[in-house]
Formats: structure tokens, C-alpha cells, sequence
């Protein structure tokens, strides 16, 4: 997501992340200072956006179109399979992955390395989602086509991983949004059946004011003012924010699975991500957490770049990893920081 890089605070930042923060920087849109038009933001995005020197290899990678919602269009996925002597022990796991772009931008090919690199760390098969955006598509659009996804894995999981009880929703930022939504639409709707919600520096009340949204709301990246224009993008103006499947943080979260959440110290969005493990703890749910705390929003996909990024990716596997059916976890571990 865009952001200024302002000057300040930058010691708050772990070594070497203030470089490659201003160089993602750099490549990204200022959405919602200078560029106003969904279109030209990701024009900008498809001609600035380095690619990547090499791509983490996987066993296979394929595209088809699946299933939308009903009297939607068909939803595009990329189905990535790892190599056999890599695969999760006891059947392979099936991880439906929503990428991040605050509902906007990203696709199938901005997530490709770190989709192809969370398959390595696992030995699962991912299934990408690309989703209807914003402002095209508006709530709850993308979240059907995210629900639709998961469901087509659930009905398909026999060729796709192999192991029924090993279905797991994921996504970062505006993904890990679509992610939690897939979790209470899943609840609420009789299945499928998830054994696991990974989210990543999610967005969880898109309305939320809190600390970090102020002390990180310039200068890292993400700033609130392009949150404030993605979220326009999503809901409209007037928007419903408050819907439980557009803010998950406002939703009873008895009964969901166990949650993996991944968060930043130096990203706006770093309160909400830590106050929904903390309320999905409180509800009775296993949460385990991996805090960076000098990190900003968007770091995993940098890779192996900076360390904290392959930390967060290994315990991403491991986590995944361990949902095949002769390594389930007990899920009431505590937190780990990163």
C-alpha cells in the first residue's frame, strides 16, 4: 500500500528496514495525495513494479477460473503445488491465500514470489485468489469472490492437497480482512471447514482509531491518508464500515478457527491486527502471534531481504505445516515475538 517516508521516527525501524521501505516507496502510488483514480494507480503499479530477480521455485503453478458467487463472474485462482519431497508430511495442507492492495490494487502477479515462497516454507498447496477489486467492485463484492474461492477449495480439496481437515484461509492487509470475513461467512453459513486463519498485518475495523493509526500515520509506508482513500474505494461514500464482514474486530468471534496473526510495530494498522487476537483469545479461540515490532505494513513480501521477513514466512509454514493430519498443534501456545 502507499506511503510518504517522511523523516521522522526512523529509529523506530529495525536495520536496514528504513532503505528498503523507501525503495518500495519509491514504486508505489501515492494513492490519495497525488493519485486519485483507482486505474491510474495501478497503471503506475504495473510500470514501476520491479520484478523480482528470482522467483522462489515450486513444483507446479497453474491458472484457471473457478466458481464465483452466485450470478457473479467466474473468480480467477493460481493453484501453486509444492515439490513431492517438499509436501507436509500426513496429506498436504490447502491454503486459500487473499492478497493484499487495500481492496484496490494487487493481483495474482503482485503475490506471486510471496505466495510461491509461503508454499515452500510449508510444503502446502496455495490457491490464490484474484478477486473482484475496488472500486469496480464494491462491498461485499470482493469478499464473496474470497468466500467462493474458499469454497471451490473445500469442494476440490481431494485433488488439490489431499487432506480434508487441513483447509486454511490467509491474506495480508486488505487480504487478512477478506480472510477473517471468509472465517464468519464460513460460520455463519455452514462451512466449509477451516483449520486455520492465517492474518497478516490485517485490516480488521477499517473505521478504527487508534494509537498506531496515529503514531504511524505518516512516514512508514502505509499512511492514513491512502487508508482513508482505499477504504472510499471499497465502501462508498457513505459506507457501511461497521458491517461485521467489512470491520471482523466488531464481530462476536466465538466458534472461529484458530488464528496465526502476524503484525508490525511501525504499520498503522499494527493495534487492530494485535486487538483481534487479543478478542479472538478472549472469545475462547487458540491465537498464536508474531509481532515485529520494527517493522513496517507490507514487509513479508520483501522476502529474504530482511530477516524478520523469513521469520515471519518460516513461522507461516510452520504453522500451515501443521495442520496435516498427523501434526495437528493444540493451538494454546502462546504468542510468539518476532
Amino acid at each position: 500500500m502507499s506511503g510518504s517516508t517522511a523523516s521522522h521516527g526512523y529509529e523506530r525501524l529495525a536495520p536496514g528496514a528504513r532503505e528498503v521501505m523507501e525503495a518500495m516507496a519509491a514504486v508505489f502510488p501515492d494513492v490519495g495525495a497525488t493519485v486519485h483514480d483507482a486505474a491510474e494507480a495501478r497503471r503506475i503499479l504495473a510500470l514501476t513494479m520491479p520484478q523480482p530477480p528470482h522467483l522462489p521455485p515450486v513444483g507446479e503453478v497453474s491458472d484457471r477460473l473457478v466458481p464465483g458467487p452466485e450470478g457473479a463472474p467466474e473468480v480467477p485462482v493460481r493453484v501453486y503445488r509444492p515439490h513431492e519431497e517438499g509436501s507436509a508430511p500426513g496429506g498436504t495442507p490447502t491454503v486459500v491465500f487473499l492478497h493484499g492492495g487495500g481492496w484496490v490494487l494487487g493481483s495474482l502477479d503482485s503475490h506471486d514470489s510471496t505466495v510461491r515462497a509461503m508454499c515452500r516454507a510449508s510444503g502446502a498447496v496455495i490457491v490464490s485468489v484474484g478477486y473482484r477489486l475496488a472500486p469496480e467492485a464494491r462491498f461485499p463484492e470482493p469478499a464473496d469472490d474470497a468466500y467462493a474461492a474458499l469454497c471451490w477449495a473445500a469442494e476440490n480439496i481431494a485433488d488439490l492437497g489431499g487432506d480434508p481437515g487441513a483447509l486454511l484461509v490467509a491474506g495480508d492487509s486488505a487480504g487478512g480482512n477478506l480472510a477473517a470475513a471468509c472465517t464468519l461467512m464460513a460460520r455463519e453459513r455452514g462451512g466449509p471447514a477451516i483449520a486455520h486463519q492465517l492474518l497478516i498485518y490485517p485490516s480488521t475495523d477499517p473505521a478504527a482509531d487508534t494509537e498506531s493509526r496515529r503514531v504511524n500515520a505518516e512516514g512508514y509506508f502505509l499512511t492514513e491518508t491512502a487508508m482513508r482513500w482505499y477504504g472510499a474505494q471499497y465502501f462508498g461514500s457513505p459506507g457501511d464500515l461497521t458491517h461485521h464482514h467489512a470491520a471482523p474486530l466488531r464481530a462476536d468471534l466465538s466458534g472461529l478457527p484458530p488464528a496465526h496473526v502476524v503484525t508490525a510495530g511501525c504499520d498503522p494498522l499494527c493495534d487492530e491486527g494485535r486487538a483481534y487476537a487479543a478478542k479472538l483469545r478472549e472469545c475462547g479461540v487458540p491465537v498464536t502471534e508474531a509481532h515485529f515490532p520494527g517493522m513496517f505494513h507490507g514487509f513479508l513480501g520483501v522476502g529474504e531481504l530482511l530477516p524478520d521477513a523469513s521469520e515471519a514466512m518460516a513461522g507461516l509454514g510452520k504453522v500451515i505445516a501443521s495442520t496435516a493430519s498427523d501434526r495437528k498443534i493444540d493451538g494454546h501456545g502462546g504468542g510468539s515475538e518476532g
